[in-house]
């Protein structure tokens, strides 16, 4: 990945394959694999909000100036999942499917959209205005890295 738009759209498809395979496991009643797959997406979910959230938003305020805008919107966003990720979490420790499932949508499109106005304006914007692109990268990078390896 030699870009930030590139790198960070990569990680939400990541993000979006791990979460199907929770929501598929859930939807047969395979509850450890349910939990397994549901570990692994909140961790890279949160990695990747953490990152946006200490690096490439700060350094993208800092080079445009612009902080009541779509970094503010996103962190919005970013506080809207990590709330369904929680009844989420409920859902799956009761195993109740019904909840999970209708909750799992609703955090799905909220995802989608989200994840259509970063790749579309705020990605590229930053690539375009953060004056150390790679190093912005780089540092993405090792964050995201460093987090998926940490045991939660």
């Amino acid at each position: 990945m030699s870009s930030i738009p590139d790198y960070m759209t990569c990680q939400h498809r990541h993000c979006d394959d791990v979460f199907s395979a929770a929501e598929s496991a859930v939807a047969i009643g395979n509850w450890p694999l349910a939990q397994e797959e549901w570990q692994i997406f909140t961790r890279e979910l949160e990695a990747h909000l953490e990152a946006e959230e200490s690096i490439l938003f700060p350094r993208f305020e800092q080079a445009t100036g612009i902080t009541q805008g779509p970094t503010m919107v996103m962190r919005g966003e970013h506080e809207q999942m990590r709330a369904l990720v929680q009844q989420l979490n409920q859902a799956l420790a009761a195993a109740d499917q019904e909840v999970y499932l209708g909750l799992s949508e609703t955090l799905m499109v909220l995802m989608q959209q989200h994840n259509m106005k970063e790749e579309m304006m705020l990605y590229p914007m930053s690539q375009q205005h953060i004056c150390d692109g790679g190093k912005t990268l780089n540092d993405l990078k090792d964050f995201c890295e460093q987090s998926e390896t940490q045991v939660v």
